[in-house]
């Protein structure tokens, strides 16, 4: 295994702009000797990862997954997992479930000397709505009255300021009294709403006076009915890192005009005594922008329920539950975060680079097996009917050359009189450089013997129905005599008598453009219309105790997972993960 590898990870973690700014912090002493509320010492480096609970995690998510908890782990520091509930009508326990499951099955862990570090936005709504009452008490809110409509109308634009709200100077006292109407839902949805009283010139149309309180009258999956108000993302997530003490606020760049505001709110607050010193800092890095892909939540959500998929663990979905169940592993996708690193401009990165991670990881450990997906009959006509199968039973490696726990592992299965081929490996008229079987013909049985085409069988149709061969029984791979004959063909065989039958799926890429929703396109009209093919194969029998999850190379077609969901004893389901080779740059 290279170093490269060495647990799904570089041995020396690449150097990035964000670890130059925390190098400087540490030097600094930005965030040293920080106590939380218990008085217990803050590690330096105190990250997070905030998902909203209203859908799947996907790749997209695995790459700031891996960054925050990375550098906290690199650090010595730590990583939150922290819900931005804020938004009821769009959030479930059910999300909040598989998002907690994949921050896991990636690898990482949100305890830290031996303390859990999970939180939700929602367990702060107390302390957001005093602190929106102090912006409000000190001149820095109000609450408007404009429907949202006309706050759009009266924005400006990026060369235009805006307008005032005519209740842009209402009374700290009034604003005070409808805010409180708000949270006891006097009012309906929609009629009121606090905005920040920053400045409606700014050049920064973030800081034009934006909402930080909205009404909503949805159960929220944490708090129940008890709030009908809820607070605005951008007010709330500098105040859940602040009260977590947190150091480093790692974002992707869309919200990199939202720093001014992030800052803004942590400053007023700590004006009014509300939040102590040091105040965390945001940072941006360029989210990870994979080709061949759609990642917005609304997108995936429309293949599900459009039933374009089948469900948000379709092996073909981004989800991190689909690649799961497609058979990537979470070192290959910690490799390729890793690869991709960390960085302050925006760059497509070829689907392929994370297809190469995956078989990087798998192909020093996966299993090898021989699978037949698209099998024709082979009788060796010459074959013993009565051949003591223990004498006659073919061997092979189970792992690779150099496999560090298993070099030595050998898996035997049985040859017989019938076989399975696959189809493509016979040609009664053979084209020029074909060297498998056609009548005349010479090849090997991989790790078995070597036969010779004799000619085939055909229906009413002429269509091929088995070929026929004999084979030479001095011939036998790993035997002395078998140094004599001397072959170009090589085939994958598996014993018909003994195969295994099992439903294999052969997965694509989900849509054949590289760039399926830029530029207002209808992603749909991207589908690949091949990204799955379902068949029914014959594989060897040692594959006869495999058990979903477990991960294999048939040999010959690539990377293959049985099933988590459908697989089972009685019936085998394999998904291909990836092929051997990178075939769509071709």
């Amino acid at each position: 295994m290279s170093k490269e590898l060495k647990n799904g990870l570089p041995p020396t973690p690449p150097t990035n702009f964000l670890r130059g700014i925390i190098d400087a912090d540490i030097a600094a002493g930005t965030y040293a000797n920080r106590q939380d509320a218990q008085g217990e010492s803050l590690p330096q480096v105190v990250t997070r990862f905030p998902p909203e609970p209203n859908g799947y995690l996907h790749i997209g998510h695995a790459k700031s997954i891996c960054l925050n908890f990375g550098l906290a782990r690199d650090y010595g520091g730590r990583c939150h997992l922290r819900f931005d509930d804020t938004n009821p009508e769009k959030e479930d326990q059910e999300y909040v479930d598989t998002i907690i499951d994949s921050v896991k099955w990636l690898g990482f862990d949100w305890h830290h000397d031996g303390h859990p570090h999970l939180y939700y936005a929602s367990n702060y709504f107390d302390f957001m709505y005093a602190g929106a009452q102090a912006l409000i008490r000190a001149g820095h809110a109000y609450v408007d009255e404009q429907n949202a409509e006309r706050m759009r109308e009266t924005r400006g634009t990026l060369t235009e300021p805006g307008i005032d709200s005519p209740w842009r100077n209402r009374p700290a006292e009034e604003s005070l009294r409808l805010f409180d109407e708000m949270r006891a839902g006097t009012h309906a949805d929609g009629t009121l709403i606090l905005r920040a009283k920053i400045s409606m010139a700014s050049p920064n149309m973030n800081l034009r006076d934006p909402a930080i309180y909205r009404i909503r009258h949805a159960t929220h999956h944490n708090t129940g009915d008890k709030w009908c108000v809820y607070p605005m993302y951008s007010f709330a997530h500098p105040i859940e890192d602040a009260l977590e003490n947190i150091s480093h606020s790692i974002c992707t760049l869309e919200f990199e005009d939202q720093r001014p505001l992030y800052d803004w709110v942590l400053e007023r607050l700590a004006e009014a005594g509300l939040l102590q010193p040091p105040a965390p800092r945001q940072y941006e890095f360029a989210r990870l922008n994979l080709t061949y892909i759609v990642t917005s939540k609304r997108k995936l959500k429309q293949l599900v329920d459009e039933k374009i998929v089948d469900g948000w663990d379709d092996p073909r979905m981004p989800t991190l539950v689909g690649l799961r169940r497609r058979g990537y592993t979470p070192e290959a996708i910690r490799l390729m975060c890793e690869r991709t690193g960390a960085s302050k401009h925006n760059s497509w990165i070829d689907y392929s680079v994370l297809e190469g991670a995956l078989r990087d990881d798998l192909d020093p450990k996966a299993a090898r097996a021989v699978a037949v997906l698209n099998p024709l009959k082979l009788i060796i006509d010459n074959f013993p009917e009565n051949a003591d199968a223990t004498e006659t039973a073919c061997s092979a490696p189970v792992y690779p050359m150099g496999h560090p726990e298993h070099d030595s592992a050998v898996r035997r299965f049985p040859i017989s009189k019938e076989l399975w081929i696959e189809r493509e490996d016979f040609m009664e008229v053979p084209s020029k450089g074909y060297f498998r079987l056609f009548p005349g013909n010479r090849v090997r049985l991989r790790y078995g013997y070597v036969v010779e085409c004799t000619g085939c069988d055909k229906d009413e149709q002429g269509n091929i129905t088995a070929v026929h061969c004999t084979y030479f029984p001095d011939s036998k791979s790993g035997t002395p005599g078998s140094a004599t004959y001397k072959v170009k063909g090589n085939l994958h065989w598996v014993s018909a008598v003994h195969a295994l039958q099992a439903e294999v799926r052969l997965y694509e890429r989900l849509f054949i453009d590289p760039h399926p929703d830029a530029g207002g396109k209808d992603f749909k009209a991207a589908l690949n219309p091949d990204s799955r093919q379902v068949l029914q194969a014959y594989l060897e029998p040692t594959l006869q105790d495999a058990r979903p999850g477990d991960l294999f190379q048939f040999e010959r077609h690539g990377y293959f997972v049985a099933d988590q969901l459908d697989s089972t004893a009685d019936k085998l389901v394999f998904n291909r993960a990836v092929t051997l080779k990178d075939s769509w740059g071709k």
